[in-house]
C-alpha cells in the first residue's frame, strides 16, 4: 500500500484520501486522533472541541486564522467525522493484527478541485508526524508555511497528476 494519497469524487465533491497502516493499536489510533493534547502534536492547528455529536470545534492555524467546525460523527473508536471551515474530514480506523488501519478522507468543499494536490502533501507530512508520535517520538512544531518536505510532497503530488492550482501559502 503506498503512503500517498489519491484524488477522487466522493457524491460529486472532490476529495482527498489517504489510508496508512499503524503499528500501534487502535485504543491509541483513536485518543491520536481524538484528543486535542495528543492532536498538538501532529495536527495543523490547535483544536478545541467538545467530544459528542454536534460538538463545536475551533481550530486555530493563527491568532488571525481560526476555523470553526463542528462534530458530525462520533463511534469510538472507528469513526470519527467534523467539519472543518466548510470541508468534511472524516477519520475510520480498523483493527489490523496488532496495529491499525487508519483511513483519512477530506472533502474539499471549500476550494475544491484545485486544492487537491495542497492538501494532499499537507496531510501526507501530517500523517507521517502521526505515525512517528504513535511510535513514541516527540515531533516538533510545524513549520509557519510550507516547508522543503512539503514542497517535495506537492511537487511528487503534481507530478502523479493530482489536480493543482490552489494558491500556495506564503512562509518555507
Amino acid at each position: 500500500m503506498s503512503e500517498h494519497g489519491t484524488y477522487a469524487t466522493i457524491d460529486g465533491v472532490p476529495a482527498v484520501r489517504f489510508e496508512r497502516d499503524l503499528s500501534s493499536p487502535i485504543e491509541a489510533v483513536w485518543r491520536a486522533v481524538t484528543d486535542p493534547t495528543e492532536l498538538e502534536h501532529w495536527f495543523p492547528c490547535g483544536v478545541e472541541l467538545e467530544l459528542r455529536v454536534g460538538g463545536p470545534m475551533r481550530f486555530t492555524f493563527t491568532p488571525d486564522l481560526v476555523l470553526d467546525g463542528e462534530v458530525l460523527a462520533l463511534e469510538p473508536p472507528r469513526r470519527f467525522a467534523f467539519r472543518w471551515g466548510t470541508d468534511v474530514l472524516r477519520f475510520e480506523l480498523a483493527a489490523k493484527g496488532a496495529g491499525t488501519q487508519l483511513v483519512l478522507v477530506q472533502l474539499l468543499h471549500d476550494e475544491g478541485e484545485p486544492s487537491a494536490a495542497r492538501t494532499a502533501a499537507g496531510w501526507h507530512l501530517c500523517l507521517d508526524a502521526l505515525a512517528r508520535r504513535l511510535a513514541g517520538a516527540q515531533p516538533g512544531p510545524a513549520p509557519a508555511g510550507p516547508s522543503p518536505q512539503w514542497h517535495a510532497r506537492y511537487d511528487e503530488y503534481v507530478a502523479a497528476g493530482m489536480p493543482a492550482g490552489a494558491e500556495i501559502p506564503a512562509g518555507g
